[in-house]
């Protein structure tokens, strides 16, 4: 299966309810690689690497996110390979 890059950011109610940290749970049970950090206007950016197929499924769990979550909407646009080794969480 191809592997693909998706850059995304998600808007709502996404910081201060542990959505970094549940997204590195959800890229690490896919196997994918990248990072995901909060910005300063309250949105989580993230990068995924990965099998199509789990990059595709993280994508949509982005949608809804950890039960403390209120997202209003994901921007995702492909992105070429960025060669990330691992999933981190950036401060």
């Amino acid at each position: 299966m191809p592997r693909i890059c998706l850059h995304g950011l998600v808007s709502g109610r996404v910081q201060g309810v542990a959505f970094r940290q549940h997204t590195d749970a959800q890229a690490q049970r896919l196997e994918l690689d990248g990072w995901v950090r909060n910005l300063a206007d309250g949105r989580v950016e993230v990068l995924m690497e990965g099998e199509e197929a789990a990059v595709r499924e993280l994508s949509d769990w982005l949608a809804q996110g950890p039960a403390a979550a209120k997202v209003a909407a994901v921007e995702l646009s492909e992105q070429p390979l960025q060669g990330v080794v691992g999933f981190i969480v950036r401060r």
